[in-house]
């Protein structure tokens, strides 16, 4: 069989593995960390979907040849000196530093359709290290250097929620939707702020080709993650400047996840945190989805980088958010997120919280009438929304 058969084929494939799986886990219950559940087409559909989505995702992002990989190999191992050098292997909080005060953030009223929001922009003040590996290259993406975000706000102080997008999304419309940002802002009575991933939506314009987040590049995947989480701290701070003593939540999806994930780790002021679809170590799902085989010289370099994954993962950061304000979501056909090997580790990390797990694969989130009720339940019960009366179903308000 051809490389381009075997590409085509090769999720159709997958599936089938994965639904003999799954009945034999449903016939010997041989799954004590995540619910069991009786396989079905339907579940064998939403695995396929998540798929054909990830046949597009290396379509679109196609590994470097072996020898144009040895530049990422020469920059992970001179990474593991740098970092470890400092200790932020060992401890990883030091990687993560404390951002400066936005200043100047420009505020642009927007109307759309029936609803009213604003664009926020300004000037992001995330710099790599000096000798940083990869620290030049990224300075490079000159579009990362200028912060965005969405903003749905009451006039009177309200609670806020920071919703974290995650990979190919960071565009408004999509942002707006599969947050369901309106019924969060007009029935939960809540301020919105969808802030913009680097490397997506605007951030992403002028990019060389294959630089992408999350993607192949180790070091870019590490200054990333690292701008990402300084921008997103710098608005927390904008916004207790803007409103003192609010109660502040986050709600990650997907990627997003795995950032807020890495907020609830790292700021000890959030009422909740809200994690959808998880990522819980980065390096450990690009391995899993790289197609690479076990005598390729590539994986020996995704291989080495693990400890680089660790240093990144919310699974190195006690949670300072309060039990009662933990909440995940997750689906059990789900095969980008590997249920068991990424939520399960995440969830546990996390002293086993409120969890939901629903019929569906990694985008099945959206249609769950379990998830959405989960997300306006764990919203009500953390203390982030009260005195609103009962809420409409999410349905009424998907904007």
């Amino acid at each position: 069989m051809t490389p381009s058969l075997r590409d085509t084929f090769g999720p159709l494939t997958r599936v089938g593995g994965y639904y003999a799986r799954s009945w034999r886990d449903y016939l010997e219950g041989d799954s004590p960390r995540v619910p069991i559940a009786r396989p079905t087409v339907g579940l064998a559909v939403e695995a396929l979907r998540d798929e054909v989505v990830l046949f597009g995702l290396r379509a679109r992002r196609p590994l470097s040849d072996p020898a144009s990989f040895e530049r990422i190999h020469d920059e992970v191992v001179a990474a593991l000196d740098f970092y470890g050098g400092r200790g932020c292997l060992a401890d990883p909080a030091r990687f993560f530093t404390t951002p400066d005060a936005l200043a100047d953030v420009e505020v642009t009223p927007v109307r759309r359709r029936n609803h009213t929001y604003a664009r926020l922009r300004w000037e992001s003040g995330y710099h790599p290290l000096a000798g940083e590996p990869g620290g030049d290259r990224w300075m490079t993406y000159t579009a990362n250097r200028r912060g965005y975000a969405l903003m749905l706000r009451h006039p009177e102080p309200r609670p806020w929620l920071m919703c974290i997008h995650g990979t190919e999304m960071g565009r408004a419309a999509l942002d707006l939707a599969l947050f369901r940002a309106w019924y969060l802002h007009e029935e939960l009575g809540l301020n919105v702020m969808l802030p913009v991933l680097p490397m997506h939506g605007p951030r992403g314009r002028g990019l060389p080709k294959g630089a992408v987040f999350p993607g192949e590049d180790v070091l870019d995947d590490i200054h990333a993650t690292a701008h990402a989480v300084w921008d997103i701290r710098a608005l927390l701070g904008w916004i207790r400047a803007e409103n003192p003593g609010a109660d502040i939540g986050v709600y990650g999806l997907s990627l997003g996840g795995f950032i807020a994930g890495l907020l609830a780790g790292l700021d000890d002021g959030l009422t909740c945190a809200v994690l959808g679809v998880p990522v819980a170590d980065l390096i450990d799902l690009l391995s899993r989805h790289s197609g690479l085989g076990r005598d390729d010289p590539r994986r020996r370099t995704i291989l080495l980088a693990a400890p680089l994954g660790r240093m990144i993962s919310p699974l190195s950061l006690p949670p300072l958010v309060p039990m009662s304000g933990r909440f995940i979501y997750a689906g059990l056909a789900d095969q980008v997120v590997h249920p068991r090997e990424q939520v399960v580790r995440l969830w546990e990390h996390w002293g086993r919280p409120n969890i939901e797990w629903y019929h569906g694969g990694h985008t099945g989130f959206f249609q769950s009438r379990p998830v959405q009720h989960f997300v306006t339940d764990a919203l009500v019960r953390s203390g982030l929304v009260t005195g609103i009366g009962r809420p409409q179903s999410p349905d009424a308000a998907t904007g």
